[in-house]
């Protein structure tokens, strides 16, 4: 069983920072991709950023220039670096996983989500 727990979202103003950490657990035997995404209240889901296996990462539009992601192999964890939010940033902000167990092949794994508010 592979569980995603996140941490770190919260309330912040506008300008501010946060620092989110996505921790994987479980009999994991490889992961591949992990990315965030983020779903604010009658939108659709959106990703945000994704970092690969060898570190190539790619963002939204909206975002480039102001939040990094990256990841620790040893920790099984990707973090997301948010700079100058905004309150268009707003959202449930979940990460995503694509894990290799040592008893199944590879699978997207969510975690439960982490709510961001960005407001004065």
């Amino acid at each position: 069983q592979v569980q995603l727990v996140e941490s770190g979202g919260g309330l912040v103003q506008p300008g501010e920072s946060l620092r989110l950490s996505c921790a994987a657990s479980g009999s994991i035997f490889s992961i591949g991709n992990m990315g965030w995404y983020r779903q604010a209240p009658g939108k659709q889901r959106e990703l945000v950023a994704q970092i690969t296996s060898s570190d190539i990462t790619n963002y939204a539009d909206s975002v480039k220039g102001r939040f990094t992601i990256s990841r620790d192999n040893a920790k099984n964890t990707v973090y997301l670096q948010m700079l100058s939010l905004k309150p268009e940033d707003t959202a449930v902000y979940s990460c995503n996983a694509y894990i290799r167990t040592y008893r199944d092949s590879w699978t997207s794994y969510w975690g439960q989500g982490t709510q961001v508010t960005v407001s004065s």
